[in-house]
């Protein structure tokens, strides 16, 4: 049985923080507020999976209000929620994400975020899409005030 999933993630700049996409560290001079490292696409890609297998959302597996994800790596978690997807019995087919942000440029940096993200799902990277585009000034991206990011998902039953 083939399933698909669909994953959305948002976070607002913030000083002080690292900009943490994909896994990767990016250079900027604003990171990305949230409880873990606010990682926005991991988490889009996160919830795609998890969707897809109905196993819930990144908040019922890893809240907010839970200590022990302050700062969390988002690619521990990522490997996690594939855990928790071969233990209900199913298998990555792709992932297809696409990052939203006016700034910065991300292009330079896709190549390691798909790297980074199939080596902690454990899949090919022929598996892993990731794409960025602007919103052409528009809307909360547009206005620097953050980033967000969506995520879709073919998993299959490996029974």
């Amino acid at each position: 049985m083939i399933r698909i999933g669909h994953g959305y993630d948002v976070h607002r700049f913030a000083e002080n923080r690292k900009l943490i996409l994909g896994g990767v560290e990016i250079p900027y001079e604003y990171g990305l507020l949230g409880h873990s490292d606010a990682d926005v696409l991991a988490h889009a890609m996160m919830d795609a999976l998890l969707g897809a297998a109905a196993l819930g959302d990144i908040g019922q597996h890893f809240p907010d209000t839970d200590d022990r994800y302050k700062g969390a790596d988002s690619m521990l978690l990522l490997r996690e929620v594939c855990r928790i997807l071969a233990e209900n019995g199913y298998r990555i087919g792709n992932i297809d994400a696409t990052v939203i942000a006016q700034k910065p440029k991300l292009k330079d940096y896709i190549l390691s975020m798909r790297k980074t993200i199939a080596e902690n799902c454990g899949v090919a990277l022929s598996q892993i899409s990731v794409k960025a585009t602007t919103e052409e000034r528009l809307g909360f991206t547009g206005r620097l005030e953050g980033i967000s990011a969506h995520a879709v998902t073919v998993i299959e039953k490996t029974e």
